[in-house]
């Protein structure tokens, strides 16, 4: 009984983290899929500048850890840099995400577009339309679809990776359990913090599921 309790005295702390949580994850996934794709457009674009650029974008950010690249957007680069010290560890945290997040969407958007017939862009071609065209209005659209299963994957993994971010201190729902954790002398606190983030990735997975069937190029 004493231990509910507790566990009930700490539920406001807990759930406004948890609010930090989704805002870091919500921000970091929409972020990364405007940036994405332009990055899977550059991967296949015939220019080979840009192609080189968004593959080592890529390359760079799926090859070394998350957790390294926050350490290097929030320690280093304020070091070397001074101009660009970054005073919110939030928006720190936020920048590390969209740009690691960005490489592995744009590989899924890449891929998707890709796996639209090679006739669809010749067909809009062959209609007037130019390549951007071709692809906004025609390739995208047809394309889409198969992204939705893949990112909403994405998004559920990203929201479990952020609790690295307490690492640089954001008061996220790890962290937050860590304070208490400490200051109570209590690692029962650890086990309402599963609970919220099971709570979460099953929500999310269960609209997501009902987002692949109904969206499903299968049906």
């Amino acid at each position: 009984m004493e231990s509910l309790t507790k566990i009930w005295n700490w539920m406001p702390a807990l759930l406004k983290a948890s609010g930090v949580t989704l805002e870091l994850t919500v921000a970091s996934v929409l972020t990364a899929l405007v940036l994405g794709i332009f990055l899977a457009l550059g991967k296949i674009s015939k220019n080979k500048p840009i192609k080189w650029l968004s593959s080592a974008y890529i390359f760079f950010f799926r090859g070394t850890p998350l957790l390294l690249q926050l350490f290097f957007i929030y320690y280093s680069i304020p070091m070397m840099v001074p101009a660009l010290t970054i005073q919110s560890r939030f928006v720190s945290a936020w920048i590390a995400f969209s740009l690691n997040v960005a490489a592995y969407l744009a590989e899924i958007i890449r891929a998707a577009i890709q796996s639209v017939d090679k006739g669809q862009l010749e067909a809009s071609k062959s209609l007037g339309l130019t390549y951007a065209q071709s692809m906004r209005l025609v390739i995208i659209p047809q394309a889409y679809r198969r992204m939705i299963p893949p990112i909403c994957n994405e998004f559920v993994m990203v929201l479990k990776d952020t609790s690295l971010v307490a690492i640089i201190a954001v008061t996220d729902l790890t962290f937050q359990a860590r304070i208490i954790a400490s200051n109570k002398a209590s690692t029962l606190v650890y086990i309402p913090v599963m609970i919220i983030y099971l709570i979460l990735t099953g929500i999310f997975t269960t609209v997501f599921n009902r987002l692949e069937k109904k969206f499903s190029v299968y049906e």
